[in-house]
């Protein structure tokens, strides 16, 4: 664990399995060992408390005292940034896969016993469900995955489940904590000390004796040996890119190979270096926040929605076979499925060339022509040969991308946005993750996508403004919100005239 981040735990559990006691020793162990400790839990509300999500975060105490100020830690855990899973029932170990809690940098510390659903219960036959392929994508995802029924052991031991999770989670290594301050935490609790003390040591021994596994290689996706020619791209990202952003870089190369081709894959890694080395120099331990956030967005702004893209995702087998499962329509029967298109001037202009893109849209003659040509919407059977052909022929087109208007001004636009992330990281990092969080605006297709980026160029058009605020991380996240509010732009408009005089004058 690195002495500058923070140390981040999730605890999966049913009501009655003790989760509350886990975390509450995993805060005070941490508070003992010199970190700053922070838990929370969102409770469900199903049998007894339902399933709950607990979460811890550490943060070394010197760390925050050598920087003069005290650090933020997240309220819940977030996709591909836990470093310690621990789930008190098999299945609560499926949730977390599920919500994607575990990853290649997580300690899975699970019991594999049942406490069996109402729904497996009132089945008329075997409800139960099969534990098996979960057990192996456990395996795959997992950095390290230690399992073990642990709700036996407690029984032997006389003790609770909770005291074996937490000897499993001393045992495996996983904070560079020692045992005696473990034991130590248990022992200043008073309640039940031998059989917790006794339930302890069943879990170390379980966890201490499970082997560590080999470094895994890289692959495209849980279980599959990526093809040889994305390989290379992966080996880049395992060694430019911090392993606490590999989950989302990962999804980034998945989306930039499939809209457009190797090579663009390389472009994303490109871009992203600049801020892994912004985020190294100015992150303060925040384990790439900035990054994080950055390649998720510009793998967005990289993949656009064009009437290629949208032909090429109409068209594919996935989702016919989709709409099949979605009518449940049994073998022989016939699924037709119909696409409303109704292509707008700008959208045919995207892939011509600049030049002529630009003479279409700014002439008025030539638009109106254009318009004409283009007619009314019509419906495009894609379940038809001649409808699928169709589609199929304007997903052909991704050749003519790199050489068309919107490829160059969506790579002028993204680069822009990046240019911004880099200028103010240096002197407000609160202030720059809002910045990288403004490309949540640009999003959709046709009227949607520009109302969005309209509203994007206004506010990123006042941004020196803005960071003169007194809060200006805040302000900026609020104006963002509210653009999102409404296709009008009121709560927008309302927003900015409410700002201080400086901003004011400048609308």
């Amino acid at each position: 664990m690195s002495e500058g981040r923070a140390i981040k735990i999730a605890i999966t559990a049913m009501g009655g399995q003790g989760g509350g006691v886990l975390s509450s020793w995993i805060v005070k162990l941490g508070e003992r060992a010199g970190y700053i400790a922070q838990s929370t839990s969102v409770p469900g509300v199903a049998q007894r408390t339902g399933a709950t999500v607990y979460y811890v975060e550490f943060f070394p105490k010197a760390a925050a005292e050598k920087a003069g100020k005290q650090p933020v830690l997240a309220l819940m855990p977030a996709a591909g940034d836990v470093d310690i899973v621990i789930a008190a029932e098999f299945m609560e170990a499926g949730r977390a896969l599920l919500r994607e809690f575990v990853s290649e940098r997580t300690t899975l510390i699970a019991s594999s016993h049942r406490d069996y659903a109402i729904s497996e219960k009132i089945s008329l036959g075997d409800g139960r469900r099969e534990t098996s392929r979960l057990r192996e994508i456990a395996k795959d995802t997992a950095g390290r995955f230690i399992e073990a029924d642990m709700a036996a052991s407690a029984t032997d031991a006389g003790a609770v489940i909770s005291s074996v999770l937490f000897g499993a989670l001393a045992g495996s290594g996983a904070l560079p904590i020692s045992r005696d301050v473990f034991e130590e935490t248990i022992k200043a609790g008073g309640r039940a000390v031998d059989a917790n003390m006794s339930g302890f040591a069943s879990g170390y021994d379980i966890a201490s004796t499970t082997p560590k596994p080999a470094r895994k290689t890289a692959t495209w996706s849980a279980g599959d040996r990526a093809a040889p020619a994305v390989q290379p791209l992966l080996d880049r990202m395992h060694a430019e890119i911090p392993v606490e952003v590999h989950d989302i870089v990962r999804e980034g190369l998945k989306r930039c190979v499939d809209f457009q081709d190797i090579q663009y894959g390389h472009e994303y890694l490109d871009a992203l270096k600049d801020i892994v080395a912004l985020d190294k120099a100015h992150g303060d331990g925040r384990s790439f926040q900035l990054t994080k956030l950055t390649a998720k967005h510009l793998a967005l702004w990289m993949t656009y929605d064009d009437a290629v893209r949208v032909a090429d995702l109409k068209t594919r087998a996935s989702r016919f076979a989709r709409f099949r499962e979605d009518v449940k329509a049994e073998d022989g029967q016939v699924v037709t499925v119909s696409e409303y298109m109704h292509p707008r001037v700008e959208e045919v202009c995207d892939l011509l060339p600049p030049s002529l893109a630009r003479g279409i849209i700014n002439g008025k003659y030539r638009r109106k022509l254009l318009g004409a040509l283009l007619g009314e919407g019509k419906r495009v059977p894609t379940t038809k040969l001649r409808g699928f052909l169709l589609l199929s022929g304007v997903a052909g087109l991704r050749f003519l991308r790199r050489g068309s208007y919107r490829f160059a001004l969506e790579k002028e636009r993204a680069a822009q946005w990046l240019a911004l992330i880099k200028q103010y990281a240096p002197h407000d990092y609160d202030f720059t993750w809002e910045v990288a969080a403004m490309q949540r605006l640009i999003k959709g297709y046709g009227d949607t996508h520009a109302r969005g980026l309209a509203n994007y160029g206004r506010i990123t058009a006042r941004l020196e403004e803005i960071f003169a605020q007194p809060n200006p991380a805040q302000t900026l996240a609020a104006l963002r919100d509210a653009a999102l509010k409404d296709e009008k732009g009121a709560a927008l408009d309302a927003m900015l005239s409410s700002l201080s005089p400086s901003l004011q004058a400048a609308e």
